[in-house]
């Protein structure tokens, strides 16, 4: 489980947010978030607000988890309006714990209370071995069109050491599969970095992605999370903390084999074929509006951001009182946004406008070869592959 919520104002009990906020709901898009805070077991270095089943306690069950968030739909629609909803994502946790009724249930909510705007792209998370076939084809025809797949690695040795419950293979066949059941658009997430994985490791897992035969690839290094179980174990010594230098070479590995295979990076950890770019995503990154549904979610409309309590039981209690499951909320000052904004724009392939940035630290990062110098002559800041190496970095220096 995760940490504790930030603190912020109150929510006030029935979700209303400020006249300023609600004005312009959609403009720059608007999507929305589920959270599915259910998992079979807890992997060492999760810090997501999820639960095992000996650690949910009463007053919540799967079972009854879906109408639970079409009662936090039912308020949210009280609160606003939009003209459409541009993508879904369902995310967890492991959505596919739910029977995949329920997950066509909490579409068809959606739908019904927003509208989904034509070709809309809806996303579920998965976990490989909690999906074959047949849970695929249903979810298909409930009007999901894309699917998430947790691979992490190719390697036995290395899902062992992540406490992934999957076998090494399990992860491709479960995208084959999902084209087979009509899938337009798949991902496979890595993660690199991990102590003990050796570059043919992850060699090997770039080729099974690739031979899997994806349009999209997430590949994120191994964070070290405070009180996770790996985090522990590393302060004890019986670890080793991941290497910079190895996630850099792990990066440009990466990179190297997605391009090659056709793929293009859109974000520093994304890469995708042409129209297979997570949409949702893409949305958080712009600036767009979305309500978060389930315990945890995060929202943002109209510079307010606000977060639900955090377990499954007060989220179900709040909602059978019909209040907002709202735990706080911060309304974002234009330097807040601003702020946001680069530091998400740097990351992605399009940049942004030179004038959104300080102009003393861009030029030194031209200098560094951080920056594309085309793009930059074009009054865009767009990074080099190194200068995706050094993000973080480059981010500092423009704000």
């Amino acid at each position: 489980m995760a940490g504790a919520l930030p603190d912020g104002e109150p929510v006030p009990s029935d979700g209303s947010l400020p006249d300023e906020a609600t004005r312009h709901v959609g403009r720059n898009g608007f999507a929305v978030y589920v959270h599915v805070p259910f998992c079979a077991s807890r992997c060492g270095y999760c810090d997501f607000n999820t639960y095992t089943p000996g650690e949910l306690g009463g007053g919540a069950s799967r079972e009854e988890y879906a109408d639970a968030v079409l009662a936090e739909l039912a308020l949210a629609a009280k609160v606003i309006n939009p003209e459409k909803v541009d993508t879904v994502f369902v995310g967890g946790g492991t959505p596919t714990l739910l029977d995949a009724g329920d997950l066509a249930k909490i579409l068809d909510g959606i739908d019904r209370t927003w509208g989904l705007a034509p070709g809309a792209e809806v996303t579920t998370e998965a976990n490989p071995e909690s999906v074959d076939i047949s849970y695929l084809t249903k979810l298909r025809a409930a009007g999901y069109t894309r699917i998430s797949l947790g691979m992490q690695s190719a390697s036995e040795n290395v899902l062992r050491f992540l406490d992934r419950k999957h076998t090494a293979g399990r992860a491709p066949q479960a995208a084959v599969e999902a084209r087979e059941a009509g899938f337009e658009h798949v991902n496979l997430d890595l993660i690199y970095g991990t102590p003990g994985e050796t570059a043919d490791d992850f060699a090997r897992s770039l080729d099974k992605v690739i031979e899997a035969g994806v349009d999209h690839v997430s590949a994120y290094a191994l964070i070290v999370e405070d009180g996770t179980r790996m985090a522990a174990r590393m302060r004890r010594g019986e670890l080793p903390y991941p290497s910079d230098d190895v996630a850099a070479d792990r990066y440009l590995a990466a990179d190297q084999a997605l391009t090659g295979a056709g793929m293009s990076w859109y974000e520093v950890s994304n890469w995708a074929r042409p129209g297979g770019e997570c949409r949702h995503n893409e949305l958080y990154w712009t600036g767009a509006d979305w309500w978060g549904l389930g315990p945890g979610a995060h929202s943002h409309v109209g510079g307010v951001r606000w977060w639900n309590v955090k377990h499954p039981s007060a989220y179900a209690k709040r909602l059978a009182l019909n209040e907002s499951p709202g735990h706080a909320r911060e309304l974002l000052t234009s330097e807040d946004r601003h702020m946001e904004d680069v530091m998400l724009r740097v990351r992605l392939r399009k940049g942004i406008p030179l004038d959104r940035v300080d102009a003393t630290g861009a030029a030194r990062a031209l200098a560094d070869g951080l920056l594309d110098p085309g793009a930059y002559d074009d009054e865009r800041l767009v990074l080099t592959l190194r200068g995706r190496l050094l993000a973080d970095a480059v981010i500092r220096d423009v704000l």
